[in-house]
């Protein structure tokens, strides 16, 4: 059998389907077994030799075998299960300032998985294995950077002013080239010298660092007497820019009137020519102005077009509003590419965002992701900030149990995330139980321990019949492997009759050929168990016999042995075994059996010599054995006829 990971694409497998052979398929959790069948295709003649011996396991939720996304899913879990349980407060503010956390959280999650990964990449040397850390790396920074947008746009919910501060340090925390080369200026002896001075700066200046560009530029006034009034004027103006805070100790209006005088100020400067002899300050000047062909011919210290769009709301639009983001972000999209192929995936996600179409975000990321964690995991959240109350139907049921059924369904498909998958499930109030009840019951139970946690699993949500399989599936999988005691233990949990009383048998059988029982503890302490059949009542009355017998106990012994045989609950097999228990009784120096009880044995021994297990009499019974059985009901015959006589001369003493 060959398993394979593959997207979820067209699918071309060597040597499946040909020879105009039939190819079955049985879904399951995550994968799709393929295999080829006899079933003859219709007017075509039978093939003289299949081509192909193999079945194949295809796979596409390969991610669950990570040892970095493993992590991600463990440790999200948490997060989303209290998410689930925590309380909605009195107040909006503090639910939002709780809500935001939690998707803080996520991040967290994430930017820490990115990092090991991260790790991985750099430190292997194999080339696929490199590759494939490259790959989940790019998948892992693209979950980062949807989501700290979708944080920004729909759960804090950024008004104007306090949005433009956010998107900013959106763009810090996702653009690393300036940072590159920030560090590479600072690095050399002379930074003023450095072919990038002034690259940097700018960067600065486009990412809204102003006071780290004004630190960078008092270098060049301190190296250089010739800028120094320029490099003066350039700080002044850097100095005096409006900038928002998020406290509110201004109105938009307020900013917006700075806003213009700073603006008004900076064309001034650019018309007095202030910085015409240093082209690199000039053009730092244009770009505070917000001149779109300056910022354009900057682009490629911005690397990305959202890095464009943000740096050119900076300087033209900061108090833009969210529902003006989506026309800014298609226009510089279109200006940045200066191509006009379809938007990559990952553009085409943004675009959504910005376009506050939270349903076209998860709709794109499902079609780019090869497992359901992100749109799982956000999705859930928006829906806890009330973002689809007058959306409720996607797909025909709900959009979040929809995707966290998906999502869980995969988790099950591996042989520990199972786990947290149920969990997912108990948060699906339409159809989570249906999931659960069906896809416990594909869990393989390979160990006891595995069965013990999906056995608890039901238990606490009183899934009688999943209980009654589990047990019953380990039972059967204890006995084919000879281990009568687990057996017996899990048919008791599943409170199943008939596969009691069929271990029982085979406890009794053990007995017969080795004279002695296995796991004793477990049948000594039965307790009320023993009432589930018959058979393992006599089982347990049985046992404790013996236990009466081997503690001298040989009066309380003898009544139970005989009400075991007139109650006729042994099975016909053993009847020959309990009268033969008889005989140390009989044998003892003082009277066990009172006259009454001999003659219930006699009738016992003739009843069982009239009647052989298999409707087989003792003569032909005799045939096959020799002269044993023979033997044996004469060894009791003369026992009985001499006990009989000993209770009879006693009980008569007894009455003079």
């Amino acid at each position: 059998m060959e398993e394979l990971d593959v997207e979820p694409a067209e699918i071309s497998l060597p040597g499946l389907g040909q020879q105009n052979r039939s190819t079955g398929f049985s879904w399951g959790p995550g994968e799709l077994l393929l295999y080829e069948t006899d079933y003859e295709i219709k007017d075509e003649k039978p093939p003289k030799q299949s081509k192909c011996p193999f079945m194949y396991i295809v796979s596409n939720d390969e991610d669950l075998y990570s040892h970095v996304l493993r992590k991600l899913f463990n440790e999200s879990h948490s997060i989303f299960v209290n998410l689930q349980k925590s309380e909605e407060e009195s107040s909006s503010r503090t639910r939002k300032a709780e809500l935001v956390q939690v998707s803080k959280n996520y991040r967290s999650v994430l930017r820490a998985c990115m990092l090991e990964m991260l790790t991985l990449r750099d430190s292997t040397r194999d080339g696929a294995q490199n590759a494939k850390y490259t790959e989940q790396l790019s998948i892992l920074s693209a979950m980062e950077l949807c989501w700290s947008l979708c944080e920004i746009l729909f759960v804090e919910a950024a008004t104007a002013g306090s949005l433009l501060i956010l998107l900013l340090d959106w763009v810090r925390a996702h653009v690393s080239e300036v940072e590159n080369i920030v560090q590479d200026v600072l690095q050399s002896e002379s930074p003023p010298q450095h072919d990038r001075f002034w690259d940097a700066i700018t960067g600065l200046v486009l990412q809204g660092r102003i006071d780290e560009a004004r630190q960078l530029l008092a270098k060049e006034a301190a190296a250089s007497i010739e800028t120094r009034s320029m490099c003066r004027a350039l700080d002044d103006l850097m100095k005096k820019m409006p900038v928002l805070n998020s406290t509110g100790s201004q109105t938009l209006t307020e900013f917006e009137l700075k806003w213009q005088h700073w603006q008004e100020v900076c064309a001034r400067h650019l018309q007095e020519g202030t910085f015409a002899s240093s082209p690199p300050m000039e053009t730092i000047c244009q770009v505070l102005q917000g001149d779109e062909e300056t910022l354009l011919m900057k682009k490629d210290l911005m690397a990305t077009w959202y890095h464009f769009l943000v740096s050119r709301l900076l300087f033209t639009y900061p108090t833009v509003k969210p529902t003006e983001l989506h026309s800014y972000a298609q226009v510089c999209l279109n200006l940045f590419s200066a191509s006009e192929s379809d938007p990559e995936p990952l553009d085409s996600i943004l675009l959504a965002a910005f376009e506050l179409d939270i349903h076209q975000v998860i709709k794109e990321f499902s079609f780019v992701s090869n497992n359901w964690w992100f749109v799982a995991h956000l999705t859930d959240l928006l829906d806890h900030c009330q973002l689809f109350q007058t959306h409720n139907l996607y797909f025909g049921a709900n959009m979040r149990e929809y995707l966290l059924l998906e999502y869980a369904s995969g988790l099950f498909s591996h042989h520990s995330l199972w786990q947290l998958g149920v969990d997912y499930l108990d948060y699906c109030p339409e159809l989570g139980r249906v999931y659960l009840e069906l896809l416990i019951e594909r869990i393989p139970l390979t160990t006891e321990r595995k069965a013990l946690k999906a056995l608890r699993i039901c238990e606490q949500r009183q899934m009688t019949e999943q209980v009654r399989s589990i047990c019953k599936t380990m039972s059967m999988q204890a006995l084919r492997n000879n281990r009568l005691g687990s057996a017996l233990s899990w048919s008791i949990r599943a409170k199943d009759a008939a596969f009691a009383t069929l271990i029982s048998d085979r406890f009794l059988k053990d007995y017969c050929e080795r004279g002695k029982f296995s796991d004793l503890d477990l049948i000594d302490n039965l307790g009320p168990a023993m009432l589930l059949s018959d058979r393992l009542t006599f089982l347990g009355k049985y046992r404790e016999f013996h236990r009466l017998y081997n503690e001298q106990e040989f009066h309380e012994a003898a009544r139970l042995l005989l009400s075991l045989m007139t109650a006729r609950i042994a099975p016909g097999y053993f009847w020959f075994s309990l009268l033969l228990d008889s005989l140390p009784l009989l044998e003892q120096q003082q009277v066990i059996f009172s006259s009454e009880q001999t003659y219930q044995l006699m009738q016992c021994l003739e009843d069982k010599i009239a009647v052989m297990p298999g409707s087989v009499n003792l003569q032909e019974h005799q045939l096959q054995d020799g002269n044993t059985e023979t033997t044996k009901v004469d060894m009791l015959r003369l026992a009985l006829a001499r006990n009989l006589a000993r209770a009879i001369v006693k009980e008569g003493t007894l009455q003079a």
